[in-house]
């Protein structure tokens, strides 16, 4: 709320996923806060996952300062329909956004401090909740039933791909922190497994949940379908409603928007870009292709994403495009959107990302960093300081060659 009170300053995966990744590269200091924050909620996040019926923890999807969640039960869109909200009972890939916040932070500065006081007790906590929300189905994989991926026109989905996926790696990071406090931390390990009851059988649970949670992908056709049915809705042609200056649901109507393969924001999208790595550049293109024509962008959080995606296969007309759309959300104020409530610091800190990411190419991988830039012939360079790891890095960009420096072992 530090702009305006719209969302009275609710705490959303906007900060994870959006904003998060500007302080990490910039202000680690700021990003440990921002962890700390949801360390200080873990007990509330408990106690959710208990109410609910799940082990570990589930975070609240509009938290405030207790980490209690404050999702509104209904609210009133712009054509006087009462919407039922069901973000806080099914949005439930905020406790794998937070744990992808989290480990990005460990992956960047190798704060081994924080992971021994808070991470750790944390990730534990969020792959428990995985292993219990997952089901095994007669297909003898398991699956994860009812819920909200990041696109919110679609309620009540089965199989959420961008869910499913996100919570396989938390299972699989999850793993990988047990096997490094057993080896590196003993006495730790033995004192956090005391404090929150962990019995080692669960790990084996995790392995079983992690190889066999399905995630939608289609080798045949390179697609990962959104969730369980998802082709069989109903295609509407998104430009044949251009120009429009309020969203689909309002032109639709609710009941019949839900029917359809309209997606509100990058879904399917926003996974590959979070773990993209694990994907060659056809599985990218490929789902690129097929759902941005399917992407209303009725929230400020996707046009920077899809920026990123298209600068990053070299589409620099169209990332361009996107990310003049999502400078201009407090500017235009169409469909709806103005400032009055709080400039839109999600967006912001996606188009830093679209520059950093997408434009600028930075690749962020095992061994250290990669660069393949895009950047446009009439930008001239692209310029931005990161930290990476106690050091202070200046990477150049022009056209597709990059420079850092000062150069350093794994960029």
């Amino acid at each position: 709320s530090l702009t305006g009170e719209r969302y009275k300053g609710h705490v959303f995966w906007d900060t994870e996923i959006f904003v998060f990744p500007f302080f990490v590269y910039t202000h680690p200091p700021t990003a440990r806060a921002l962890l700390m924050y949801r360390y200080h909620t873990l007990p509330a996040a408990r106690d959710k996952a208990r109410v609910h019926g799940y082990r570990g923890a589930l975070y609240a999807w509009e938290s405030t300062d207790s980490g209690v969640d404050v999702t509104p039960p209904f609210v009133y869109n712009s054509a006087g329909e009462r919407l039922e909200i069901l973000t806080g009972i099914q949005e439930h890939h905020i406790s794998a956004d937070i744990a992808y916040a989290l480990w990005q932070y460990w992956h960047a500065t190798q704060d081994e401090e924080f992971l021994l006081i808070a991470g750790a007790e944390m990730l534990l906590e969020m792959a428990r909740f995985w292993a219990s929300r997952a089901e095994r189905g007669d297909d003898g994989r398991y699956h994860i039933r009812t819920v909200i991926g990041p696109d919110e026109f679609h309620e009540h989905a089965d199989d959420n791909a961008y869910t499913n996926r996100m919570a396989s790696w938390v299972l699989q990071r999850g793993l990988e922190v047990v096997d490094w406090l057993k080896a590196e931390h003993p006495q730790r390990w033995h004192e956090l497994a005391t404090q929150i009851s962990f019995a080692d059988d669960e790990l084996a649970d995790w392995r079983e949940v992690a190889d066999n949670l399905v995630d939608n992908f289609d080798p045949a056709t390179g697609l990962f379908e959104q969730h369980r049915g998802y082709y069989d809705l109903e295609y509407i042609d998104l430009q044949s409603y251009e120009p429009r200056n309020t969203t689909m649901d309002v032109l639709l109507g609710w009941q019949r928007l839900t029917k359809t393969q309209i997606i509100k924001q990058a879904d399917v999208v926003m996974l590959l870009f979070l773990l993209g790595d694990r994907y060659p550049r056809e599985i990218h293109e490929t789902n690129f292709r097929f759902y941005e024509p399917r992407t209303s962008h009725d929230s400020s959080l996707s046009p920077s994403f899809h920026a990123l995606a298209a600068a990053r296969l070299g589409e620099i007309d169209l990332a361009r495009r996107y990310f003049t759309k999502a400078a201009n959300i407090d500017l235009d104020f169409t469909r709806g959107v103005t400032a009055a409530g709080g400039v839109h610091i999600a967006a912001l800190g996606g188009m830093w990302q679209a520059l950093a990411f997408g434009f600028g190419g930075m690749f962020v991988e095992a061994n250290g960093l990669r660069f393949e830039p895009h950047v446009p012939d009439d930008w001239g360079e692209l310029g931005f300081t990161i930290q990476w790891r106690c050091s202070t890095l200046r990477a150049s960009a022009s056209g597709t060659t990059a420079d850092v420096n000062p150069p350093s072992l794994g960029f």
